[in-house]
């Protein structure tokens, strides 16, 4: 029993497009002055993804879309998400200013799902199962380690290949967790040392190939390709040599040019390297002013989301600001009063109607 037709993205945990397809994305982790954290992340892919953003109220009900042995939860925080063709949470922060993050891990080995296993959970919904549920990174990280679920997936459709996953956290404080499962194992790396992360190889091999850039100095030499591992060198390095301005503004302009830095020039592919792909949008999150910035290749202006202003209360409505096509929607400042009442989005599961 396995999560069925997975599209491509979930950081993308879906995956429908192309048979060569495959994600792309860098995160890193800013620890600035006056207890400043901010977040950002890139989403590089071949195709339009169909991302929107959702406003997800507390109270709503899921569960883990995996059949009758499915996880179920109630969301105990509300939270601000960027979809996946509207089947997936692949970014997103909550109310308490944790945010969570899916990125393309090809080495990933998920346990099996079978009539012994713990509840399944769609990976499609792993990231807002965080964002639900904890407020800070090592209360997900204390029930994580408790595995309270089997993660769900399957061969990408049309294809021998996984929808392979990894998860990063981090929160106000600058905590920082990334999640991996190595050989149907979970991995868990839990401190604010780990602030960049990128797609292969596994993590602590990344690490060790990063000490070797460390050792060089950013300001000697720094690798200049779209790879996975010369984007995590580059990201850790500018994300410690910028300054720490007292000045949030500052601050949040520095941490788009770290991320920025690492995107992949929109049109460019690599043959045979298809994990090497366009980058098609940028999200940075401020954990201390609770603000969700956004930010597409194929529009002028980037904005924000300022939490603070959204009804999260149980029962309030689920609303949704459309991005359209390719995220062309232009949108300027503060966009809460923007986002329209919606149906919430159904994650993609076993649950989910079979193709016809």
């Amino acid at each position: 029993m396995f999560v069925k037709k997975l599209p491509c993205l979930v950081a993308a945990a879906t995956l429908v497009l192309s048979p060569l397809s495959a994600l792309a994305c860098t995160r890193v982790v800013y620890l600035g002055a006056n207890d400043d954290v901010i977040t950002a992340r890139s989403m590089d892919w071949k195709l339009d993804v169909a991302t929107n953003l959702y406003v997800l109220p507390r109270g709503i009900a899921r569960t883990g879309e995996a059949g009758p042995n499915s996880l179920h939860w109630t969301a105990k925080y509300g939270s601000v998400v960027a979809t996946g063709y509207d089947v997936s949470t692949t970014d997103g922060v909550n109310e308490k200013g944790l945010s969570a993050q899916l990125l393309w891990l090809v080495e990933s080995q998920y346990p099996k799902f079978d009539k012994d296993a713990k509840p399944g959970l769609t990976i499609a919904a792993w990231a807002q199962y965080v964002l639900d549920n904890f407020a800070t990174v090592a209360e997900a990280v204390a029930a994580l380690e408790k595995e309270p679920f089997t993660v769900v997936t399957d061969n990408t459709p049309g294809e021998e290949r996984l929808a392979t996953l990894h998860l990063s956290m981090s929160d106000k404080s600058g905590d920082s967790a990334i999640v991996e499962y190595i050989g149907g194992r979970q991995v868990i790396h839990h401190g604010k040392q780990y602030q960049v992360m990128t797609n292969s190889p596994t993590y602590d091999e990344q690490l060790a190939m990063n000490a070797y850039w460390t050792q060089i100095g950013g300001t000697t030499f720094l690798p200049g390709t779209n790879r996975a591992s010369d984007r995590f060198a580059r990201a850790s390095f500018y994300i410690n040599a910028i300054p720490k301005s007292e000045d949030p503004v500052q601050a949040l302009a520095s941490v788009f040019g770290v991320i920025r830095n690492a995107s992949v020039p929109f049109g460019i592919t690599t043959p045979g390297a298809p994990n090497i792909s366009s980058t098609r949008w940028r999200t940075v999150v401020d954990h201390k002013r609770l603000l969700y910035f956004f930010e597409s290749a194929l529009t002028p202006n980037t904005f924000w989301v300022d939490l603070k202003k959204l009804d999260f209360a149980a029962g309030a409505l689920v609303k949704r600001l459309d991005l359209g096509r390719d995220q062309r929607n232009t949108f300027s400042g503060e966009v809460s009063v923007d986002f329209k009442p919606a149906p919430p989005f159904p994650f993609l599961g076993l649950n989910s109607p079979k193709p016809a």
